[in-house]
């Protein structure tokens, strides 16, 4: 079973006294730091020169300073970029690291892949909440709190873990449970999750289902409708009871074709396929993959983003959704800027 901790078993005498840098200020950043913030905590930003979310912050009312500055002075440095950018940000404050400091991460591929080496005598910590950043701030100010992971990498002190539980009670997260875990678990299993099941399993689920309607002459609207968007009513479904009341929710039909036909969508070839994913996750042959496109400019990266908003289900899709004014208008990329050009002259009449 899983060691879960809460609010009792968190000590927030462990930050006392103690400076935080949070290094980023996107999604997780703003959320920790405000969270942190409201907590007690004495928190500093640290951003790139020119950053463009230098005036948001000092907006929020935090001090801003670059990135090396922040760290200088800090006794925990949060760092909250995205993955490929934190060997670059731990070159940047190494010098400022030594006995008695704590690194704390988000997410562990930095550390477990050694893209972050860090000196022995600091702690790396690692706390990672199950939300998206706006989601734990609205929790937190609510009186809540998302679950999150706890791992220890490097414990010089001798009381890395105190430290870690103290910043998951100030960031909110002691109210619903941190589930303690390693940091291999950690990255191993949110990467092979992305790539299985969350995002590449289900994009290719839906895809391939779409594709099979339309090649077999189906409308590609009616194809759209049951293959991409009932799909949040399942997975609602199975979010709020799981599985089994997904099951009991649905037509007997529905329950009896998921029985019979399931495993044969996924059938021994995927498992296989399931497990070759991991195994690459495991000896790390996807992250040099990653590391490598990211440092070159992400090329394949890129393209293929391009390809796959231009394909068919997309373009059916955003047709479909102008149908569908209860969505929120999730306007970005090409699409936003034409959005916005041609709003311009109707707001100057």
């Amino acid at each position: 079973m899983a060691t879960i901790y809460y609010d009792n078993d968190a000590d927030p005498r462990a930050l006392a006294g103690k400076t935080i840098a949070v290094i980023g200020y996107g999604s997780q950043g703003h959320a920790h730091a405000q969270n942190l913030r409201d907590s007690g905590c004495e928190v500093v930003i640290g951003l790139a020169a020119g950053s463009k979310s230098w005036a948001v912050a000092e907006r929020d009312g935090f001090d801003v300073r670059e990135v090396a500055d922040a760290a200088r002075n800090a006794d925990i440095v949060v760092i909250l970029v995205p993955d490929p950018k934190h060997r670059a940000v731990y070159e940047t404050i190494a010098s400022s690291l030594g006995r008695g400091k704590t690194i704390v991460v988000a997410h562990a591929f930095s550390v477990h892949f050694k893209e972050i080496e860090a000196s022995p005598d600091i702690d790396v910590v690692l706390i990672a909440p199950k939300a998206p950043g706006h989601r734990m701030r609205e929790l937190f100010v609510e009186g809540k709190g998302v679950p999150a992971l706890v791992a220890v990498h490097q414990d010089a002190s001798g009381h890395a873990k105190r430290t870690a539980l103290a910043y998951a009670r100030a960031v909110g997260s002691t109210r619903a449970g941190v589930i303690e875990t390693t940091f291999a678990e950690e990255v191993e299993t949110d990467l092979f999750g992305e790539q299985a099941v969350l995002c590449g399993g289900i994009s290719e689920l839906v895809k391939a289902g779409f594709e099979t309607l339309v090649d077999a002459g189906y409308q590609p609207e009616i194809a759209y409708f049951e293959c991409l968007n009932e799909m949040k009513l399942i997975v609602d479904l199975m979010y709020e009871g799981g599985l089994s009341y997904m099951r009991y929710s649905v037509s007997d039909t529905a329950e009896y074709g998921d029985y019979v036909s399931g495993k044969r969508v996924i059938d021994e070839r995927v498992r296989q396929t399931m497990r070759d994913i991991l195994a690459e996750v495991r000896d790390g042959s996807f992250a040099k993959r990653w590391i490598a496109e990211a440092r070159n400019g992400a090329p394949e990266l890129l393209a293929t983003r391009a390809k796959e908003r231009d394909s068919q289900i997309e373009r059916v899709g955003r047709s479909l959704r102008a149908m569908m004014p209860w969505l929120p208008k999730r306007e970005f990329g090409p699409e936003a800027a034409a959005a916005t050009q041609q709003r311009e002259p109707a707001e100057v009449v």
